[in-house]
């Protein structure tokens, strides 16, 4: 493996051309903004690609890949591209009897005519779950970034909350407050045995959930009204039972996985508290304890009777320190773990989306032998560019939240960014900006990926920004922060 960068080193970066390479960088963003009913409404997934018989979706607007996208528009003060994006996404909003209240996947405009994707028209007819939850958290980010407070207290925008709750906050046979969904339904979105809770579809419930309140407390405000009032008692509610539920039963560390070993199975009755799933200390993988070390720790995959799902999510667990679902001393414990694993996390191309990867029968079995998520690429243990910034602005949040707590380790994981950030400079422009990397290292390009991927593009220009022009700003994604009146 090639030597790493040192914190000596950093200043002297031959062969860079760091403005440069954020010149060009800006100018492939502009060129993936397309207009909506006459207006720029978003980001296409990806630039045209050179061949012309795929029948593909690349150049639509995806909420979830729009997410990075609004994020930056919003840095820049082009509240009007976000305010639209928002505007179109709510206009779609399902009103459909069976899918009432879900946001679509994506959305284009062809010939004068919208046209949404709720899944019908995706490989494998899946439904993204994160795209209608990510359409809050980014809502209640743009009204406390931008003021425009009447957009947000709007009854557009308060009907489309109120049909969004509606969906994810109602009785069902499970006595749990997470949402349950099947196979496919968030950025993994091909078959990788993440069916039923997963992490990152219940933290974007726990910020959605956060957000809604945020949202209709500004209506509170002008409004009192009885009905709005209990749904935010029961959001309120519901947000902590999630945070509560997540933190015991996801969080893992060396001293908790010791005491689910030695926990009782087989319990019934009143007093199963001691293993509430019947977890079986042989379903605890080995490559565990050395992952733990001492220090580290994380929020497993999945949690389902007898059988959690111990891979390490990045993204679920970014969100998790980001959206403060973990306490503070959990986030520096999640940071020391990727400290530690950061050979296999980072490696030459960061960041590893899930590890570690199915291989064998274990792939053909729960990937149903999935050519594209083959072991080591894809979602199977591939290597994103486009999750650093939210492990980057995790960190970076934390440090402004927490500016006196563990200055040693803040240190660290400052140098490990900017070592990941030299890292893509230098190597994502030679690679034409793809969207994934193969191989246990990630250095060669993923075997299907797209290039010059939009994510990809503006999640660099992020990290840049929140390292080197305004690290203040990202106090923005810290949901906390309430609006003044």
């Amino acid at each position: 493996m090639p030597t790493r960068f040192t914190e000596q080193s950093q200043r002297f970066r031959p062969n860079s051309n760091e403005e440069q390479v954020l010149q060009k960088a800006r100018e492939h963003f502009e060129a993936t903004l397309i207009g909506v009913q006459g207006e720029l409404a978003g980001s296409v997934a990806a630039m045209e690609h050179r061949r012309a018989d795929d029948a593909l979706n690349y150049g639509e607007i995806f909420l979830r890949d729009n997410v990075p996208v609004m994020i930056y528009l919003m840095l820049e003060g082009r509240f009007a591209i976000v305010k639209q994006f928002l505007s179109v996404s709510l206009q779609l909003q399902s009103t459909n009897v069976q899918t009432r209240g879900v946001f679509p996947t994506s959305f284009v405009e062809e010939e004068g005519e919208l046209v949404a994707d709720y899944g019908q028209r995706s490989i494998g007819r899946i439904t993204s779950v994160d795209a209608s939850l990510w359409w809050p958290i980014l809502c209640w980010i743009y009204v406390k970034r931008s003021g425009d407070i009447d957009f947000g207290r709007s009854p557009e925008v308060q009907r489309g909350l109120q049909l969004l709750l509606d969906l994810v906050l109602h009785p069902s046979f499970e006595g749990t407050p997470v949402l349950f969904v099947p196979d496919c339904a968030f950025m993994i979105d091909r078959p990788m045995d993440v069916w039923g809770a997963p992490l990152e579809v219940e933290v974007l419930l726990f910020a959605a959930l956060r957000s809604c309140v945020g949202l209709m407390e500004l209506c509170q405000r002008h409004e009192n009204s009885v009905l709005l009032g209990e749904r935010l008692r029961l959001s309120r509610q519901w947000t902590h039972d999630l945070r509560q539920f997540l933190l015991k039963h996801y969080w893992v560390t060396s001293k908790t996985m010791q005491v689910l070993r030695r926990r009782p199975t087989e319990q019934y009755g009143e007093n199963q508290h001691h293993n509430e799933f019947n977890v079986q200390p042989q379903v605890i993988p080995d490559w565990l304890q050395d992952w733990l070390e001492n220090r580290g720790g994380y929020m497993i995959g999945n949690m389902r009777t007898g059988r959690p799902d111990f891979r390490f999510y990045s993204l679920g667990n970014s969100l998790a320190s980001l959206f403060g679902l973990l306490t503070a001393p959990q986030q520096r414990a999640l940071f020391r773990l990727v400290l530690h694993n950061r050979d296999h996390l980072m490696a030459q191309m960061p960041m590893r989306i899930c590890h570690p990867p199915m291989e064998g029968v274990e792939w053909e079995n729960k990937t149903g032998s999935d050519p594209k998520n083959w072991p080591w690429s894809y979602h199977n243990g591939g290597h994103w560019p486009s999750l650093l910034w939210f492990f980057g602005a995790s960190i970076l949040l934390h440090e402004r939240l927490n500016p006196q707590a563990d200055v040693l380790l803040m240190g660290q994981m400052k140098t490990l960014l900017d070592e990941c950030y030299w890292s893509h400079l230098n190597q994502l422009p030679r690679q034409q900006w793809a969207e994934y990397f193969d191989g246990p290292t990630g250095t060669w390009v993923g075997q299907q990926s797209r290039t010059y991927q939009t994510w990809t593009i503006v999640g660099f220009l992020l990290m840049h920004h929140f390292l080197h022009i305004n690290p203040d700003d990202v106090l923005m994604l810290n949901l906390d922060e309430s609006m003044g009146h």
